[in-house]
C-alpha cells in the first residue's frame, strides 16, 4: 500500500503543476474565495480519482501478463512522448497554452458571474471535472490502480491533487509565471519512464489483486 501511495503522490503532485486544471484553480481563486475554489476543485479531482481507480480495478481482471506489459507500455509511451515534446519546446517557454485553455474554459462557463457559494463550488467542480476527463494523469491513475493497492492509489493521488491545488489557490498567480512548460513536461516524462521501469523490474508476481 505504501508503494501505491508514494507512486500516486509523486506522479500527480509533480505532473499537475502547470496543467490545465492547475490554471483553472488559479483563475477561479483570483475571482472567488480561495476556500470555496479549493473545495470545489479538490472534490472534482477526488471524484475523478475514484472513477479512475474503479476503472483500474475492472482492468485488473485481465490476465496478469497482459496487464503487466500493458502497464509498462503505457507508462513508457507516455514518458517518451512527453520527453519528445519537451525537447521541441523553447527553454524559456512558459505554460501559456495550458493557461489559455483554462481561461477559455472559465470564460465559457455560464456561472462565471454568479457569486453564491453553491454556484462557485459548482463552477469549480464542473470546470475541473471536465478538464481532467481523459487527461494523462487520469489514464496514469487507471494504470496505477490496475497494478497497485487501490486504497494506496486513491490516498496518494488525492493528496497529490490537493497539494497541487493548494499551490494554485494560495500562490498560483506568482508561481505560474515562473513555471517552465518544458521543465514540467520533461519531469513528467521522466516520472512516467521511471514508473514503467519499476513495473518492469517488479514483474507480474508483485501485482496486487
Amino acid at each position: 500500500m505504501l508503494t501505491a501511495f508514494t507512486a500516486g503522490l509523486l506522479l500527480i503532485s509533480l505532473s499537475e503543476l502547470g496543467d490545465k486544471t492547475f490554471f483553472i484553480a488559479v483563475i477561479l481563486s483570483m475571482r472567488y474565495p480561495r476556500r470555496l475554489v479549493f473545495t470545489g476543485v479538490v472534490a472534482a479531482l477526488a471524484s475523478m480519482t475514484i472513477i479512475a481507480v474503479v476503472m483500474g480495478r475492472v482492468v485488473a481482471f485481465l490476465p496478469e501478463i497482459y496487464l503487466h506489459w500493458a502497464t509498462i507500455s503505457l507508462f513508457g509511451l507516455f514518458g517518451i512522448k512527453l520527453l519528445y515534446q519537451a525537447s521541441k519546446m523553447p527553454s524559456s517557454q512558459s505554460c501559456g497554452e495550458e493557461e489559455e485553455e483554462a481561461r477559455k474554459a472559465v470564460a465559457a462557463s455560464n456561472l462565471a458571474n454568479n457569486k453564491s457559494k453553491l454556484r462557485i463550488l459548482l463552477e469549480a467542480f464542473t470546470l475541473t471535472f471536465l478538464a481532467e476527463w481523459g487527461d494523462r494523469t487520469q489514464i496514469a491513475t487507471i494504470a496505477l490502480a490496475a497494478t497497485y493497492h487501490p486504497v494506496g492509489v486513491i490516498s496518494g493521488v488525492i493528496l497529490g491533487h490537493s497539494i497541487s491545488t493548494a499551490i494554485a489557490v494560495l500562490g498560483g498567480r506568482i508561481i505560474a509565471g515562473r513555471i517552465s512548460e518544458r521543465t514540467i513536461t520533461a519531469v513528467s516524462g521522466c516520472l512516467f519512464i521511471v514508473f514503467g521501469l519499476v513495473a518492469l523490474i517488479n514483474g507480474v508476481e508483485n501485482v496486487s489483486v
